[in-house]
């Protein structure tokens, strides 16, 4: 009895281990040794194709360092939103219809070799990524430590080994793994601190108009810069030297539902970090977009961290950490098109404006679609699409299934109503990046709570434009709470740098009679401003201001034009009440323009009081 008892177990073990091989398949049964140094994609490539003919649950890749060169990686055009046209994208790892999949890295460092996307998930349903880190051994920006400074040259010590670099008809070079590119961007942090140099912004350590330099090599990886640099950089602080372009994402989600990024540290790549466009139910865990700690690096990522194009459902960014990065870490919006001509009563022809935003199958049959008038950019009414179809890459018709308003006229916008997502932004840390922490433009339901933000210019921007970028997506709900700005915060000049929080649309001719953003919470949050500004807000109705400690520090010199701690422009149905200032807070005071006092609701016993209005 005891024997057949052991057998039947015996069998039922070896039936198990069987079911779990099938549903997990590793890299390295394709014949691939990590640390090897050779090129994975050939064999990754193998084991993405078994795992989407055989309906693999679970691929895993060994611990390990891989290495990724372009020879046999999937090319793909796609149009990929804030980013370069370029025919092609390169894709190592490229899953395309998979679903039902979790890829665990089990920890393991990917490595890239010339412009390439690391991951790419086209058309895939319930998919994860997990436990995995990203570099370049040659990253595609290079940075550099100023040695000496003076009115006719700066001495600048490159790492020649990490980004080799030569001298061309008198400019600076930078060379890698199949590509040359001249430098033309640069930022400047602070050596001790590791932040924006403060007051440097986006005119640059070096300020404009520098193209009259030329370079000369000195030795071992020491340069000189001859030029009179309008911003003399700080000796012993760092440079990153821009000299690439935007045209491959970290990771690309494209046509997707229900995917997971985390445990992913981001620590380079070639564009914006993780883009997502026209895909649903996303979520971002224990992501990092920051520079490598084991390479003494001062950038991250690229561009933005986490940037999010036309999606839907509900987007989740939790325990995430950025710093570094060239443009934004969070980034949320849609595309609003415009009008060029109406072809009759229920057609138009529009066209897609942006450069970096074309190639979309913008709408789909039985989508909602907003009218925006163009100076107010008020969405007036909205229509529900009968059909759409593309003439090129930036033209396309659309019908829809009644008759167009008849004050819809050629100049005016559209937006896809239809994708446009909840999100959710909780835990997590917004480091001392190039312009903002998080822009966020949706009608969604909108909570950012529990995060620290220390980013040079606004911490929180909620734009909107038709007109320039054409980000669409007016906010309805939005919730900001529980939060810590600390006081790096709004210490350079950018666009759209007018409070610690900025709610800011680009509008032709503001209407208070037609507000573009409403019903936005503020609440029990710490702000630790060494300045005036600590909100801004544009063409908003219903704006609740309340319950907030407001914190001097004096580590930074005020130098900001704004000089009111609240300005509020066109705006109805304030409320500004509860609030504790402690310290010597600057301005303590609030200014109306286009905004009537009877508008705000302003609570006793805070100190604050309205000083100015126009």
């Amino acid at each position: 009895m005891k024997q057949k008892i052991a057998l039947c177990l015996l069998t039922s073990l070896i039936f198990f281990n069987t079911l779990i091989a099938q549903d997990t398949v590793s890299v390295a049964g394709f014949g691939y040794k990590p640390d090897s140094r050779i090129n994975a994609v050939p064999f990754v490539q193998k084991a993405i194709a078994a795992c989407k003919k055989n309906g693999t649950k679970v691929l895993v890749f060994p611990k390990g360092r891989y290495d990724f060169w372009p020879q046999y990686v999937a090319e793909k055009l796609y149009y990929e939103s804030n980013t370069d046209v370029i025919p092609f994208r390169r894709c190592p790892n490229l899953f395309e219809g998979v679903n039902n999949l979790m890829v665990d890295c089990s920890g393991s460092e990917f490595i890239f070799h010339d412009r390439m996307q690391p991951f790419t998930i086209d058309n895939c349903n319930n998919i994860t990524i997990r436990n995995v880190s990203i570099d370049w051994d040659i990253p595609l920006t290079a940075q550099a430590q100023i040695m000496v400074v003076t009115n006719e040259y700066i001495d600048i010590a490159i790492n020649a080994t990490e980004s080799p670099f030569i001298i061309e008809k008198g400019k600076l070079v930078f060379v890698g793994e199949g590509w040359k590119s001249e430098w033309w961007g640069v930022m400047e942090f602070d050596k001790v601190t590791k932040l924006v140099a403060p007051g440097t912004g986006d005119e640059g350590c070096l300020g404009g108009g520098y193209d009259g330099y030329t370079a000369a090599i000195l030795h071992d990886g020491l340069v000189r810069l001859n030029y009179n640099f309008k911003r003399k950089p700080a000796v012993g602080n760092y440079l990153v030297l821009r000299h690439s372009a935007r045209d491959h994402a970290g990771t690309f989600i494209t046509g997707s539902k229900n995917v997971t990024i985390e445990n992913m540290n981001m620590y380079h790549n070639a564009g914006l970090g993780i883009l997502s466009q026209y895909s649903e139910n996303l979520t971002f865990r224990k992501v990092s977009v920051v520079p490598n700690p084991a390479k003494d690096r001062i950038l991250s990522g690229h561009d933005d961290g986490l940037h999010f194009s036309n999606c839907k459902g509900q987007i989740t960014v939790d325990s995430c950490r950025f710093a570094a990065l060239m443009d934004d870490p969070v980034n949320v919006h849609g595309t609003s098109v415009q009008i060029i001509e109406k072809l009759g009563d229920k057609k138009l022809l529009c066209k897609l404006m942006h450069e970096q935003s074309i190639g979309f199958t913008w709408a789909n049959a039985g989508e909602k679609v907003g009218f925006i008038e163009n100076e107010a950019m008020n969405t007036f009414a909205t229509g529900i699409v009968e059909s759409w179809k593309a003439r090129d890459s930036v033209l396309f018709e659309i019908s829809f299934k009644e008759a167009l308003p008849a004050a819809l006229a050629a100049g005016d916008a559209l937006e896809n109503l239809t994708w446009v997502p909840d999100v959710l932004i909780k835990n997590s840390f917004f480091g001392s990046n190039r312009a903002r922490g998080i822009l966020m433009s949706t009608p969604g339901k909108v909570v950012i709570e529990n995060n620290v933000f220390e980013s040079s210019g606004s911490a929180i921007l909620i734009p909107g434009d038709a007109n320039g970028w054409f980000e669409s997506g007016a906010v309805k709900d939005v919730t900001i709470r529980n939060n810590t700005f600390n006081d790096p915060c709004l210490t350079s000049m950018y666009q759209f740098f007018e409070g610690i929080i900025s709610i800011d649309p680009e509008i032709p001719k503001m209407d208070i009679a037609k507000p573009f953003h409403r019903n936005i919470r503020i609440e029990g949050n710490t702000f630790n401003p060494f300045d005036y500004p600590v909100l801004y807000a544009k063409s908003t109705e219903g704006l609740y201001f309340n319950n907030n400690i407001i914190r001097r520090s004096n580590r930074f010199t005020p130098f900001h034009k704004r000089q009111f701690m609240i300005t509020l422009e066109a705006c109805k149905k304030i409320e500004i009440a509860g609030n504790k200032l402690e310290g010597d807070v600057l301005g303590k005071n609030i200014r109306l323009v286009g905004t009537p006092v009877s508008s705000v609701k302003l609570g006793e016993k805070q100190g604050i009081v309205i000083a100015g209005k126009q």
